[in-house]
């Protein structure tokens, strides 16, 4: 795998996806506030949920990073890159809603707390902080650090995989809410 491919495509998974949830927040009230006859989480809801889950995530990316820069010191970052694969069929899984069982933490529920306008700018620094993690580690270093993530048994994965799991979330909720009826 080209690591620089991977980080590329990363990027670009990150732009399409924040951009799609960006023009969600362009919609009218009753659409943003309609509630799904299954009793799911309105659109306004499954925003703050990705705010909220990026909020999380972002924390464990910026530990991440950090332990991956300390560790380009002490490890062979060509062997890495050299022994490196993606496990894309299992990672794109996190993509697909209703792909396996999702069960959220609590805190990451959403309460109604923010407004829309400090959710979407909020979600907007999210992605500059993905994208400026990508460029600190654009050599590779990234691959460094592995924590693991029980979600989907993805097991233990990079600083990397875990900026494509989050946009890959982004993604999941997103399909949800057309599922719900957002493109009706």
């Amino acid at each position: 795998m080209d690591i620089f491919r991977l980080i590329q495509e990363i990027k670009t998974h990150l732009k399409l996806s924040f951009d799609e949830v960006d023009k969600l927040f362009d919609k009218d009230k009753e659409t943003l506030n309609f509630q799904p006859s299954n009793g799911g989480w309105t659109v306004q809801q499954i925003l703050e949920h990705i705010y909220l889950t990026n909020f999380y995530l972002l924390i464990l990316i910026e530990k991440g990073a950090k332990k991956a820069m300390r560790n380009y010191q002490n490890l062979d970052l060509s062997l890495e890159i050299k022994n490196y694969n993606l496990d894309k069929e299992k990672f794109d899984k996190v993509g697909e809603y209703g792909a396996f069982e999702w069960i959220r933490p609590a805190h990451m529920e959403p309460k109604g707390e923010l407004s829309l306008d400090e959710i979407r700018s909020v979600i907007s620094q999210q992605y500059h902080q993905c994208l400026n993690y990508l460029d600190l580690m654009r050599n590779g270093e990234g691959l460094l650090c592995k924590t693991t993530m029980t979600v989907n048994e993805l097991g233990k994965i990079n600083v990397y995989e875990y900026i494509y799991f989050l946009s890959l979330h982004a993604q999941r909720h997103i399909t949800q809410m057309k599922n719900n009826g957002l493109n009706k």
